[in-house]
């Protein structure tokens, strides 16, 4: 597989850039944008595997682009922002941003956070492309979610028809952390360390908005959940199906 494309959209021609030279040097074909409309046109002519957008940009701001441009196309994407407002993070993630950076940034930390990402969300074959083993679980296990299926190697949702439902990497991550804990209360606190990895606000609301967008997903009836099963004052509790 050729290598991985990311599309860089932010106002700022030298913030542009320097991370699209710097993602360059490290095996991405990095292409720029300075608005919605230039990354319309990225888009049109070309797929992208990810894009960054950042969010304060003057005219029409990333949360406006993302809702027209990528949130219907299922690209992912990862918010840019120059101030971490809780709000915007919010509308971000309903909108299925897979990941927020805070400006300033580190180049290393932004190019860690791209590929953890891309690991989850283009696969391994592709991962490897970057230099990495891109090893998933290599026993390929198969977890059930009610009616639908978790594969762990492929990580990918199978519905009960045979298609496959796209995750985004966060979504991904709740699920295999509940299926390596079945039956298991987890309190929120819980769930963002094991599945995203670093430090969060206490009153982020993005695993609640996360399990509410996976219930649509896996549950019958995603208003009277029964695989993911709120514990009223400490979390949630993934419950297999009995057999």
């Amino acid at each position: 597989m050729g290598p991985i494309r990311l599309i860089v959209v932010d106002d700022e021609p030298d913030l542009r850039n320097m991370v699209a030279e710097y993602l360059s040097k490290h095996g991405f074909t990095v292409r720029t944008a300075a608005d919605g409309m230039q990354l319309k046109a990225c888009l049109a002519a070309e797929p992208a595997d990810l894009v960054l957008l950042d969010i304060n940009m003057p005219g029409e701001d990333g949360l406006s682009i993302a809702r027209r441009w990528l949130a219907a196309s299922g690209v992912p994407f990862i918010m840019l922002t120059a101030v971490c407002d809780s709000v915007d993070r919010v509308i971000g993630l309903e909108l299925g941003a897979d990941d927020y950076i805070a400006k300033p940034f580190d180049l290393h930390e932004l190019r860690a956070r791209v590929r953890s990402v891309l690991r989850r969300t283009v696969g391994p074959i592709s991962a490897a492309s970057l230099g990495e083993s891109g090893a998933a679980d290599a026993s390929g296990e198969r977890v059930s979610f009610g009616a639908v299926t978790l594969d762990l190697a492929a990580r990918c949702l199978f519905l009960s028809d045979g298609h496959i439902s796209k995750l985004t990497a966060m979504e991904f991550d709740l699920l295999q952390i509940f299926a390596q804990n079945p039956n298991r209360v987890l309190t929120r606190d819980r769930l963002l360390d094991l599945a995203h990895n670093r430090d969060w606000e206490p009153f982020d609301r993005s695993i609640d908005i996360r399990i509410a967008r996976l219930r649509r997903k896996i549950e019958p009836d995603s208003s009277k959940p029964q695989v993911i099963k709120t514990v009223r004052g400490s979390g949630y509790m993934f419950v297999p199906t009995r057999t």
